[in-house]
């Protein structure tokens, strides 16, 4: 039998993973998985889990629960050389890279999805060779955002919690003096913020970067330069409806590897890993072309994603 390591977030939608735990794991053993799991206790036990899950032998490692959770499962899993397939199981507010990955939210659909085995190889990001990230690194006053929601919060109001939140900060929404380097080219000045992205999925919004592969070892690379807060809104809403790419306002590239600095010294630029916070500049973000092979539904993938 193949062995299975369930890694999950006892905390994560409502408890519902925790509830269904024993249906997920009676499929899992029916499918030919002799199946474990480890429930998180704290920050960076995911992480620590993962790691051990590989050092093991196991042969796949699902991850169960959100954005956060999943980030500490790849960062765990990606320093190996011998890496075991990944399953995702969705169960967070927003759920960027299920999306990007056509996973659904209901956990039988997803565990369905594990058991028929079809996988892709996926790229990941190395921040400063120390720490990764699997959907988006971000830096700006607004990207603070979703670390800033509180969890109890983004618990009883799912998404609407962002809206909410974002809404009280745009008059808190200020430029940071930074300099990016992307593949030969330099940007340097004022910047609202920018997004290195490894999806086409941000904030659940998945036009943002409508062009953005999950395996063509490119970041989706974009900043929007400083602008007034009217100018910033007009923007924030074409993005929604992926008109935003031609906008004077707007910078957008491809890029394996990506550096970024604050010019100012007295500004921090926070880094936003995953929707978590992941430290401060300066910091060089490097692409891991199809690092990881992930459990997909191969019919529902988007023909530039197929490998």
């Amino acid at each position: 039998m193949k062995r299975a390591r369930i890694i999950y977030n006892p905390t994560s939608g409502r408890e519902l993973f925790k509830r269904n735990l024993p249906e997920v794991l009676e499929k899992l053993e029916i499918a030919g998985y002799e199946t474990s799991c480890h429930a998180t206790t704290c920050e960076g036990d995911a992480k620590q889990a993962a790691a051990q899950a590989v050092e093991r032998g196991f042969d796949i490692i699902i991850a169960a629960g959100g954005d956060g959770t999943l980030n500490e499962v790849v960062a765990g899993m990606s320093p190996y050389e011998n890496r075991p397939k990944l399953g995702v199981v969705p169960m967070g507010t927003t759920n960027d890279f299920a999306r990007a990955i056509r996973v659904p939210r209901k956990i039988d659909e997803a565990i369905d999805i594990i058991i028929k085995g079809d996988t892709i190889p996926v790229d990941v990001g190395l921040i400063n060779d120390d720490r990764y990230f699997i959907n988006i690194a971000a830096g700006g006053r607004i990207t603070e955002l979703t670390y800033e929601v509180p969890s109890k919060m983004k618990t009883l109001l799912g998404q609407l919690a962002y809206y909410l939140k974002g809404i009280e900060m745009i008059p808190s929404i200020k430029a940071t003096n930074m300099r990016i380097e992307f593949d030969g080219e330099v940007f340097e000045g004022d910047a609202m913020m920018f997004l290195c992205g490894l999806t086409n999925s941000v904030g659940g919004f998945e036009k943002i970067a409508p062009d953005a592969s999950i395996n063509d070892g490119l970041f989706t690379m974009m900043i929007l330069k400083k602008c007034s807060i009217a100018d910033f809104i007009k923007v924030a809403s074409l993005a929604l409806r992926g008109e935003h790419l031609n906008d004077p306002n707007v910078i957008y590239r491809k890029a394996s590897v990506v550096k970024v600095s604050n010019v100012d010294e007295n500004e921090t630029i926070h880094i936003n890993l995953d929707g978590e916070y992941g430290g401060d500049a300066p910091v060089t973000f490097t692409n891991l072309k199809r690092h990881i092979e992930v459990f997909v539904p191969i019919e529902d993938i988007r023909e530039l994603d197929r490998v």
